[in-house]
Parts: C-alpha cells; sequence; structure tokens
C-alpha cells in the first residue's frame, strides 16, 4: 500500500544564514564583555592604582602610636618632685604556652596572685587574639620581680614588661601644688576630641586630673611617636618597616621651695589648715600646703573604692580640699587695708582718733557691736587701731567709708577675683558688696552689713592665697605681680653640627641631642596708685609695729617681719552671750589667721596662715606661730636688721590678752 506522508527538505542555505547571524551575536557580545572587562582593569590597573594601593597598604601596614615619656617636674632647688617610675607588670602570649592553665595556677601560686586576677585573664583570653600578650598582675614588687625571674624558664610564653609611671616621692606634701595624673576618662576623651588631639594621646593612658600636671598638661605630655610595621591577615606583626621616636615632654622647674613645703607641713601637724608663702617681687609661690593632705600617688594606677571613701570620709577631715584657695572669712587680717582705704578716700588721717568704750552702736538700733577687748581701748589712732586689732575704730571707718567705697577699693587689692595663679584650681571667693548680697540672697546692702565688713566678716570670704597677694601688693606700696609655679621649662632639641663652610653635615651622623632651658616670664598687672603715696608706709609702719610689740611668736626673730593677726567668727552669737569653744561644735569655733611678711624695709616674702577652729586663742596664739616657722626656715643662719627707727623692743600687749572678754572673734 502505497504511503501519503511528504518527506520536508532540509533549507541548508537559511540554517547557515541563522548560524552565522547568531554566531556573529556572540561574537560581538564577547568582544563588548572583554572590552567592559579590559576597560575596568585598566581603572583598576592605572585610574584608581594610588586609591586601592593606599587601601592595601592599610590592611598589610599598621601605625603602632608609641608613647612619649611625661616630663619631669624640679623644685626651684632642682629637687626632682614628680618623676618617671618603671613599673612591672606580668604578662603572657598564649599561644607560646604548652599548658596555659597548670602554668597560671603555677605561676599565680608563686607570685601570690589573686583568685579574682586569674578569674579576669581567663575572661580576657575568650576574647583576645592567642598571639597578643594579656596582663596576668600589674605593680609587681621587686621581690616578685626577682622571684619571676629565677623561675621564668618553667614558664614559656609569660614575660615581665615596664613601663613609666608617675610617681611623687614626696607623697601628700605636694599634692594640692602638683596635682597628679589618672587614667583618662570618658570626660577627658571628650575634652581631647574636641581640641583635636586624640591622635596625641593614642598611647597614652594616663593625663593631669589636678594642679601644674593638669594646667600644664600640654608641656609635660610630649609628642607621640610612631611604630610602622606589616602585619598579616590574622593581624599578626611580621616585621618592623620604620620607626619615629616620640619627643619626651617638656621638664618644669617651679618656684615652690620643698624644705620651705616640709616646714609648713611640720608646723601644722594637727590642725587643719593652709599655708601659701609668695616671693612679693616676682609673684613666686614658695610654699603652698594644705592640711590634710593626701598622697597624689594613689590615683596614679587607679584608687581603690576603699581608699577612695577614705578620702571622702568627713571623720579625716577632707583631705581632698585644697584649702590654699578655700574661701574663709578674713577677720581683722584686712584692717591694715581697710585703713589704707580710709586714709586714701580722706575719711581719716594718721592723727584722727576714735573713743572705743568697748562696743559700736548704729544710730538708731539697740543692738551693740562688742569690741573683742570688753574694757574698750579708750581713744585710738589708726596705728594704735591697727596694732591693738581695735574692732570699734574700725566699725566706724567702716560706716562712714561706705561699702561702695570698701568694695572698689578691696577688687583693686585682687579680692573678689582670680588671681591669675597656674593651677585651675583658683577660686574667686566672695567680696562684699550691693551685688554680692543681691545675687547671692537677693536682699538690699543695710548699713549694718557694712559694720561687719569693718572687721573682715559678714558677707566677706577670701583665700589664703588672696590674701598673700593681697598683702603682697601692700608690702610691694601698689606694684602687682601675678602669683605663679612656674620658672623655667627645658626641651630637647636636635643640634646638626655645622662645617667650615656653615652648611648642614649629613643628617645620619653626629646628631646631638642638648637639653634647652627658657625661663618663664609672667606680665605684672597695673599698680595701685594712691593720692598720696605717704599712705602706704602709714599702714605698713603700723602692721611693723603689731608684729614687732604685741606678737610673741616672733620675739627674738634674726629678721624684721611686719604682721597682723585676725579671729574670724564662724556663728553669730547674742549680744551679751559669752562665746565658750568647749560648748560649741568644732566645726563651729573660730578660725586663727595671720599674715606677715619680712625684711620689713625690703620684702622678699609674704606668709599667709589659715588655722581651721581652734579651741583657745586667736590668730596670734595659733597662727603667727605658724608663720614664724616658715619664716625661719626661709632667712635660715641670714640676720636682716632694720634702721634704728624701725626697731622696738619687744613686750606683751599692755591690754592683756588672757583677761575674759565679751567676745573673742576677731583679734
Amino acid at each position: 500500500m502505497a504511503s501519503n506522508k511528504r518527506v520536508a527538505i532540509r533549507n541548508h542555505s537559511a540554517e547557515a544564514n541563522l548560524f552565522a547571524r547568531r554566531t556573529f551575536i556572540a561574537f560581538v557580545g564577547v568582544i563588548v564583555l572583554l572590552l567592559i572587562l579590559f576597560s575596568n582593569i585598566y581603572d583598576l590597573e592605572i585610574n584608581s592604582y594610588e586609591k586601592y594601593q593606599t587601601r592595601s597598604n592599610s590592611n598589610r601596614i599598621k601605625l603602632l602610636p608609641v608613647a612619649p615619656n611625661r616630663g619631669l617636674i624640679y623644685d626651684r632647688n632642682g629637687v626632682l618632685l614628680a618623676e618617671n617610675k618603671p613599673v612591672y607588670s606580668l604578662e603572657i602570649i598564649a599561644e607560646q604556652t604548652t599548658d596555659l592553665e597548670k602554668h597560671i595556677l603555677e605561676v599565680s601560686d608563686l607570685l601570690d596572685i589573686s583568685e579574682e586576677k586569674q578569674k579576669k585573664l581567663f575572661k580576657a583570653l575568650k576574647s583576645k587574639r592567642r598571639f597578643k600578650p594579656i596582663e596576668l598582675h600589674s605593680r609587681l614588687s621587686a621581690q616578685q620581680v626577682a622571684l619571676f625571674s629565677v623561675n621564668q624558664h618553667r614558664f614559656p610564653g609569660f614575660f615581665i614588661d615596664a613601663r613609666l609611671k608617675r610617681y611623687y616621692p614626696f607623697g601628700d606634701l605636694t599634692t594640692h601644688s602638683l596635682g597628679y595624673v589618672a587614667r583618662i576618662n570618658r570626660r577627658d576623651s571628650i575634652r581631647l576630641a574636641e581640641k583635636s588631639l586624640s591622635e596625641d594621646y593614642a598611647a597614652t593612658r594616663n593625663i593631669g586630673k589636678l594642679g601644674l600636671e593638669k594646667y600644664y598638661e600640654e608641656l609635660l605630655h610630649g609628642t607621640i611617636g610612631h611604630q610602622e610595621v606589616e602585619i598579616n591577615s590574622q593581624g599578626r606583626v611580621i616585621r618592623t618597616l620604620d620607626y619615629t621616636p616620640p619627643i619626651s615632654g617638656q621638664n618644669l622647674t617651679i618656684s615652690i621651695d620643698i624644705e620651705l613645703q616640709m616646714i609648713a607641713k611640720r608646723a601644722l601637724a594637727g590642725k587643719r589648715g593652709a599655708v601659701v608663702a609668695m616671693d612679693p617681687r616676682s609673684g613666686e609661690i614658695l610654699a603652698m600646703y594644705s592640711n590634710p593632705s593626701y598622697d597624689g600617688n594613689l590615683f596614679v594606677h587607679g584608687i581603690s573604692t576603699k581608699n577612695y571613701k577614705k578620702l571622702l570620709n568627713p571623720k579625716n577631715n577632707r583631705p581632698l580640699l585644697n584649702r590654699s584657695v578655700q574661701g574663709y572669712p578674713p577677720a581683722s587680717t584686712v584692717k591694715p587695708l581697710l585703713g589704707l582705704t580710709g586714709l586714701e578716700a580722706g575719711v581719716i588721717t594718721q592723727k584722727s582718733r576714735t573713743y572705743d568704750p568697748g562696743w559700736f552702736q548704729l544710730k538708731g538700733l539697740e543692738r551693740k557691736h562688742r569690741d573683742w577687748y570688753a574694757p574698750g581701748h579708750g581713744w585710738v589712732n589708726l596705728n594704735d587701731a591697727i596694732e591693738h586689732s581695735c574692732n570699734v575704730f574700725f566699725y566706724t571707718l567702716a560706716v562712714r567709708l561706705e561699702i561702695d567705697n570698701i568694695t572698689n577699693m578691696m577688687e583693686k587689692f585682687g579680692f573678689g577675683d582670680l588671681t591669675g595663679i597656674d593651677i585651675w584650681e583658683d577660686k574667686r571667693a566672695i567680696l562684699p558688696g550691693r551685688e554680692a548680697k543681691r545675687s547671692r540672697y537677693n536682699q538690699p546692702w543695710y548699713t549694718g552689713d557694712t559694720v561687719n565688713v569693718g572687721i573682715g566678716q559678714g558677707l566677706w570670704t577670701v583665700t589664703p592665697l588672696q590674701l598673700a597677694q593681697a598683702i603682697a601688693i601692700l608690702a610691694n606700696k601698689g606694684q602687682k605681680k601675678i602669683p605663679h609655679f612656674l620658672l623655667e621649662t627645658t626641651k630637647a632639641v636636635n643640634i646638626e653640627p655645622l662645617n667650615e663652610e656653615g652648611a648642614a653635615e649629613n643628617k645620619s651622623i653626629n646628631i646631638v641631642t642638648k637639653m634647652v632651658s627658657e625661663k618663664v616670664l609672667f606680665e605684672d598687672k597695673p599698680p595701685i596708685v594712691l593720692k598720696d603715696s605717704k599712705n602706704w608706709n602709714l599702714v605698713l609702719d603700723a602692721m611693723h609695729n603689731t608684729a614687732q610689740k604685741k606678737y610673741p611668736a616672733f620675739k627674738g626673730a634674726r629678721y624684721d617681719a611686719a604682721g597682723k593677726s585676725g579671729t574670724a567668727q564662724l556663728i553669730s552669737k547674742k549680744q551679751d552671750e559669752e562665746y565658750d569653744a568647749k560648748a560649741i561644735k568644732e566645726k563651729q569655733r573660730n578660725n586663727a589667721m595671720f599674715v606677715a611678711f619680712a625684711p620689713y624695709e625690703k620684702p622678699e616674702i609674704v606668709v599667709s596662715v589659715i588655722v581651721e577652729n581652734v579651741l583657745e586663742g586667736g590668730g596670734g596664739f595659733n597662727a603667727a606661730p605658724v608663720a614664724r616657722q616658715v619664716l625661719d626656715q626661709y632667712f635660715g643662719d641670714r640676720e636682716i636688721v632694720s634702721s634704728d627707727k624701725n626697731k622696738h623692743p619687744q613686750h606683751s600687749n599692755v591690754y592683756g590678752h588672757n583677761k575674759k572678754t565679751k567676745n573673742s572673734g576677731n583679734n
């Protein structure tokens, strides 16, 4: 049976054309892709070479910061006050140990390392790379270092690392002036970031926290160095490519005399108070000590909670408080300045006299303001009033002057303002006046307030530093010197030797490092100019008479001193209430104050002393002996003699200081 199915005949020509077209399209596609590929290769290898080379180097090369050594601090005689002492720590590289847990337990037993530190180490090992060192124990003692060194062969992967840490050889003797360094905290990090200094502290753990350490941080810190190293993909250092050494911080020489500081501490032993000694010729601070103090070394390594609570405990008399810049009522120490204000304003003259019956009373008021000497001093002039600390004279003078005149003059002596000293802890304290009372209590000023100001009480506080500055201005007859510590700085400078023609020699040889010192000068403030310059001598003579006649503490001194005491009353009493220190709380007892300068004719030193909450006596009994010890140390074996007209015999106060009085609060 014949088939009707047809057989299709293939069109070879059409298929060939289709294949050709497809081949051409594929070829074009390959060419386009190759062009794109080569274009990208060109962009990567040529156009973006530097960009990706930098990224590659960043992955391969790392800059490790190297911390500079902190600058040292010396006293005026070259005694080292702040140094960098090596501190040893025990560290481990986990991958180098054969039996990590066993070795940690054995070395902990050998060096008496606590279980708490062992636990911290095991915890740290879980998050740290095994080729990086981890600290097991810090601040090893010399005995621990020696013991480990002998047994180090037993502990592969364990080694001792040494770092320089700040150390204060004199402990609590210098803390309130030098301050201290401590670990950089979050607040410090923010401050450094704001000043664009974060990179400079990349390798530094500590920073100045108080005193000169904080004020001169930029000088003391130095310049960071770098170590350029090659690392692998795991972060392991393969080799060192380059090294830029750090530049050590500048060394500081300060005005403190550490021996004078020691005497101040000894004189204040068992007392709460402060001593400030200053050279009125230059403003240099010779001593600044606040008692009680504390050891700044406690903060360098991180103070424990237990030790910090001890410092905060009120029973330990608040050692963290720097009493040198704490505000206290000045009491009678400012009477010479008030007397000068009266002379300058024309309210009194050298011969003006005021009658003192033992009390002062404002017209129309019943309250009587008592003199410290109940029977009264009778008729007194300015010299008598300063010498015998007559309250009634200065009550009367203050009322006649009025508060605005007093405020204006006291501003010139630096009260109510920062002294300009080179530590950040400086305080303004409170200058009495209408604005001060309005801002503090939102009340107007009354004449009764002015009466209290006349004896350095009421709304008036000064710091011992301000008081020293004011007496220095007085002793200088108006010349103002800014109180300061810094005398000179010393830094290392690379010196390139020159050949005969003056061209620089090859830098790779004979580079000499030279220590270069630079003295620091502080500009003076505008002086106080009086209408009558003789008024300076009237007040200064009265202070000289006071020291020579009134205070037994200065009897037999080899130098000729001038001074004034003060006893600040801290609580108010009823009009006829008798002061009894034993019947009130210790913190409410009077403060004793004293200011002095010597030699009288050419002053070299001013001393300001505060002794808090004395049980008996006033400034002449409690604070004057402290000033005497400081002055004795300063002058040593030197004998400073004034002219015959200024010599006065030593004798006791004719008014009988040992008698009971109605008010013991201001002489």
